[in-house]
């Protein structure tokens, strides 16, 4: 058993994470400011003797009090409209909301684990992304305020590291999706899914050739865990290296819900990666993770659950 911190605890990635550690029989304290959290995600251990949420800005201030065995920081707008709508909160919470968690972890001899991003490679001119690619991406286009405070978080972890000797791990995360995905995010499943069971017209930005890879998140907690559990630094990419297009993912969401709703193509927005996918070797080899749901099979969860949301 151990004392968890979960900063972000109300979120997408954030709540499925709580839910493995409090099955495996750890204690977690959640904490969350509910900018794009959301209570519906937690309620259901609200009553669980081993979870205590704290709502609470980590960029201003995190208390948690008694033993703490590790703190993982996943407390991030990771929306691109909402993180658009507030660059400063994003960047406040990627910087000082990093160096306050960094600050509990270090001063309680706790492990920590930093959720990075596939984003720090921004429109990658290496590809697959491997671990020591150093990115291409533009520190101030219109996607900088979510990349480079991710970029500035990893930084901080090193810096912890060699200063005070912090047991960090770091993450980069490629693009998840699953059940608790908000309908109103912006990313691209939850988009299609939601537009095919509504019939609207599938929104496709650019020609639809750029490719993404999916990772379910079970496998994606499972890759968190493990990464937690060990004693590497990273970063290490967890994400699923199957790569699709735009198009044959809209196909594929079309025919899993029967849904007749059109393909509608938009312009491609300013810096959006043409392509993205990861190397895994080095969590194969240092974790021995690799994804096991592969994206028909996630999608169908996924789209049972939305279902079930606008029932």
């Amino acid at each position: 058993m151990a004392r968890v911190v979960v900063l972000g605890a109300a979120g997408f990635l954030g709540s499925h994470l709580v839910d493995r550690l409090i099955a495996r029989g750890d204690s977690v304290v959640g904490v969350d400011d509910l900018s794009s959290g959301s209570h519906r995600n937690i309620d259901h251990l609200v009553r669980d003797p081993r979870f205590e949420f704290v709502e609470a800005d980590i960029s201003e201030e995190i208390t948690v009090n008694g033993e703490v065995d590790a703190v993982l920081n996943f407390a991030s707008l990771a929306s691109p409209p909402r993180y658009f709508a507030r660059q400063l909160h994003t960047l406040r919470t990627g910087s000082q909301g990093t160096d306050n968690a960094l600050r509990l972890a270090t001063e309680r001899g706790a492990r920590f684990v930093m959720a990075s991003t596939s984003e720090v490679y921004g429109d990658p001119e290496v590809h697959p992304q491997v671990e020591t690619y150093r990115g291409f991406v533009n520190p101030i286009g219109p996607r900088a305020c979510y990349d480079e405070a991710k970029r500035y978080a990893e930084a901080l972890c090193m810096a912890y590291r060699h200063e005070f000797s912090t047991n960090v791990g770091i993450v980069r995360i490629f693009n998840t999706y699953g059940p608790r995905l908000d309908r109103h995010d912006g990313r691209v499943v939850s988009n299609f899914i939601c537009q095919a069971l509504t019939g609207e017209p599938l929104t496709i930005y650019g020609d639809g050739r750029q490719t993404r890879s999916f990772c379910y998140v079970d496998d994606e907690v499972d890759g968190f865990i493990r990464l937690l559990d060990s004693n590497e630094v990273g970063p290490i990419n967890i994400g699923n290296p199957g790569e699709f297009t735009m198009i044959e993912l809209a196909n594929l969401v079309l025919e899993l819900t029967g849904s007749t709703s059109s393909l509608e193509f938009h312009p491609l927005p300013t810096d959006d990666p043409l392509q993205r996918c990861p190397d895994i070797s080095k969590a194969r080899q240092l974790l021995n993770w690799e994804p096991k749901i592969d994206l028909k099979t996630g999608l169908a969860r996924t789209i049972e659950w939305f279902q079930a949301e606008l029932d």
